[in-house]
């Protein structure tokens, strides 16, 4: 590569990662691996594959990869595919013809048609059926739309196709609710967008960037936060993420008779980390509490208080994550340790690090030591 190619694609760096940042808002090292992850995606035209909890930005992260790369000038095409049943679905990615079911008055072009050299957005895509796994399956192979009702296939289509999901669509695949071809289709890039507990510290930034445009919007009087309520902010454990905190936000804006957020002007949950309640034992019990004390106190092992839930999806990754920082806690950090608090043999460490890896649960020690 020549110094003067080298010198272009520096000088393209710089303001794309200058965009990233106002996408994605946080200084943490989680954050900034992110946003040159972000970076580096954009230049591909690969499918990307976006994982991460409810509410820590995924579409963001989408928006951000299209914004930054070579389609940027062209539609962004958002689908959630959980909000749709089947058949109106496959009508708003692949269209339809005039007559094709009651109420088709017209041609109708569907989002892969609308988005042509842009990017789709499949929101959500593990909650496609079969069927419309197939029918995508089908597209990404050939390219080519056939619209419903439409006895011909479409003209090719060129579009980037990116995807989201909260579940493990590893997991999905071996309990047959997710394609395997599909999968590796969509999974040609994976990004991974961290949970806001796993980044604490960008929280004032975002309550700073929430109150900024809540008052650009001339809803907000609000000056700032308290220093008691940023710590119950910044202590809160947001199984919501970004999208919960934006609420609070919100919520407090629209409540508070103060120009400050105070203690009193958060929910109860954040409330009750705070100086001014009643001690943290007396608060309600969660699942994480009892399976908890099911196994450091009733002794029983992970594998048979904790796994059999989890698989079953009874109870939630945000559950199981809770129940290792527990352990973390307690263990101050130690995870041989806390897989003797689970009760499992010394042999299993490894087993149970995998199992957690596995299903994104797994919690850095290092805030606990």
């Amino acid at each position: 590569m020549s110094a003067l190619r080298k010198t272009r694609e520096s000088d393209r760096g710089a303001p794309a990662l200058a965009k990233a940042t106002r996408m994605l808002i946080g200084r943490s090292p989680a954050i900034e691996a992110l946003r040159r992850e972000v970076v580096r995606v954009a230049q591909s035209d690969a499918k990307v594959l976006i994982t991460g909890e409810s509410g820590v930005g995924k579409e963001v992260v989408a928006r951000g990869v299209h914004a930054l790369g070579p389609r940027a000038t062209m539609v962004f095409a958002p689908v959630n595919c959980a909000g749709l049943p089947d058949s109106l679905l496959e009508s708003e990615l692949f269209g339809h013809v005039r007559g094709s079911f009651t109420g088709a008055f017209r041609d109708k072009p569907g989002k892969l048609e609308s988005a042509h050299h842009g990017t789709v957005f499949l929101d959500e895509v593990a909650e496609m059926t079969l069927r419309m796994q197939g029918l995508l399956l089908r597209f990404l192979e050939t390219g080519e739309l056939q619209k419903v009702g439409a006895d011909e296939m479409g003209r090719p289509v060129d579009v980037r196709v990116m995807a989201a999901t909260n579940r493990s669509l590893r997991d999905l695949v071996g309990q047959g609710l997710f394609r395997e071809d599909l999968f590796y289709r969509l999974n040609v890039i994976q990004i991974v967008v961290p949970p806001l507990r796993d980044r604490r510290e960008d929280i004032p930034l975002l309550v700073e960037h929430a109150l900024a445009r809540l008052k650009a919007a001339s809803r907000s009087a609000i000056a700032g936060v308290s220093p008691e309520a940023m710590k119950a902010l910044t202590e809160y454990t947001w199984p919501g993420n970004v999208r919960e905190l934006e609420n609070v936000i919100e919520r407090a804006v629209v409540t508070s008779p103060r120009d400050t957020i105070e203690v009193d002007d958060l929910p109860p949950e954040l409330r009750a980390l705070g100086p001014l309640t009643a001690p943290r034992r007396e608060r309600r019990r969660t699942v994480a509490d009892e399976l908890y004390t099911r196994m450091t106190e009733g002794k029983e092992s992970f594998w048979t208080a904790v796994y059999p839930l989890f698989m079953a999806r009874e109870i939630t990754r945000a559950n199981l994550r809770e129940i290792v920082r527990r352990g973390l806690e307690a263990a101050h950090g130690n995870y041989k340790i806390v897989v003797w608090l689970f009760n499992l043999r010394p042999g299993e460490y490894k087993r149970f690090l995998n199992f957690l890896r596995k299903h994104d649960c797994r919690v850095s020690f290092k805030e606990y030591r």
